[in-house]
């Protein structure tokens, strides 16, 4: 198979890496706005580069991971369906919710098919605690707490394009989510703090949040985040039911530290970055897509399911701005909030 890769800053080198030794996988094109770095990606994987997106997509692709930059997402997704190339294509699709619609008319309306790339659904912590809940090992679910906590923030000018802390940071929150519980979320109720650099502010974010989420079925969740949590990288999801509670995430490298003198756990040092914790899942995502290029499977995390993660990250950034629960169902008919 002939795979492209459009963008090669960290996750777009990542993944070359794991598809060059895919062993289906007999020949990658690279294409970035920087020639040279798609250069050096490329010889380091075997590669050839493409000079631009048209040649790229002329390439006689089977497949493309779209790694760009996100203000470029829209654009070469849409490109690659109008292509007929199968798409993988990192978080988010767009960069908002008006985007992330016509993205998803496009590819509907084209039939190829499209993998976002929300990596936790191919953890193995959480499809295990997935499947221990549809199985009823966990009794009736009662509550869900996620958390996600950098260790230390990103470079101020990521931050003023991000989209703030729950379109980038959380948005991986919202989606596992709904693919765990296999539920929707109906009101969201979000609040925030300033505690570190000015650049959160100046940007209209916040470095801290807290949010309650009411799922469809009365579940209620509960999300915390942080861009300072400087013992490591913090994921982590409890699913509480009525016999018994599951913990993704809790393992001897979580940067968490027991205040009870007779318990030592965790033994092993923290996770410090993303990739690190989530290595294999990034690997087994990009299998996963392999196969649907292949035709071998649909798309495991589709457009429609990025847009519903989107919904839920536009109504908590609307509750943070507002100070009120919001409705999902005010964003799915309104459209977007304007910052």
């Amino acid at each position: 198979m002939k795979i492209g890769i459009a963008g090669t800053g960290r996750i777009g080198v990542m993944h070359a890496g794991v598809l060059a030794s895919h062993p289906e996988v007999t020949e990658l094109v690279v294409n970035d706005m920087d020639v040279a770095r798609a250069s050096a990606v490329a010889g380091s994987v075997g590669g050839v580069v493409a000079g631009s997106a048209a040649e790229l997509f002329g390439a006689g692709l089977d497949g493309v991971v779209v790694a760009a930059a996100t203000a470029a997402h829209a654009a070469l997704v849409k490109a690659a369906s109008d292509a007929g190339v199968p798409v993988f294509c990192e978080k988010p699709v767009a960069m908002d919710v008006e985007q992330t619609r016509e993205v998803l008319d496009h590819v509907t309306a084209s039939g190829v098919p499209v993998q976002v790339g929300f990596q936790r659904r191919f953890d193995e912590g959480y499809a295990a605690a997935r499947q221990a809940l549809h199985d009823g090992r966990l009794g009736e679910l009662r509550r869900v707490h996620l958390v996600s906590a950098d260790p230390a923030p990103p470079a101020g000018a990521y931050i003023a394009t991000s989209g703030g802390i729950f379109r980038d940071l959380h948005i991986h929150d919202l989606d596992i989510l709904r693919w765990v519980t296999g539920r929707e979320v109906v009101e969201v109720y979000a609040t925030g703090a300033n505690r570190g650099a000015s650049f959160f502010a100046e940007a209209g974010d916040v470095d801290e949040c807290t949010t309650i989420l009411v799922l469809d079925d009365g579940t209620l969740a509960t999300m915390q985040g942080s861009r300072y949590n400087g013992n490591g990288y913090d994921v982590r999801m409890e699913l509480a039911g009525t016999e018994a509670t599951q913990v993704v995430g809790l393992a001897d490298r979580s940067p968490l530290s027991s205040a009870e003198p007779d318990t030592a756990f965790p033994a092993g040092s923290p996770w410090v970055l993303f990739s690190d914790r989530f290595r294999s899942a990034y690997a087994n995502q990009l299998h996963a897509f392999v196969d649907v290029a292949a035709g071998r499977r649909e798309s495991p995390c589709t457009v429609a399911d990025a847009l519903a993660a989107f919904h839920l990250a536009e109504a908590a950034d609307r509750s943070l701005r507002e100070c009120r629960p919001v409705r999902v169902e005010e964003v799915v008919a309104a459209g977007p909030s304007h910052s």
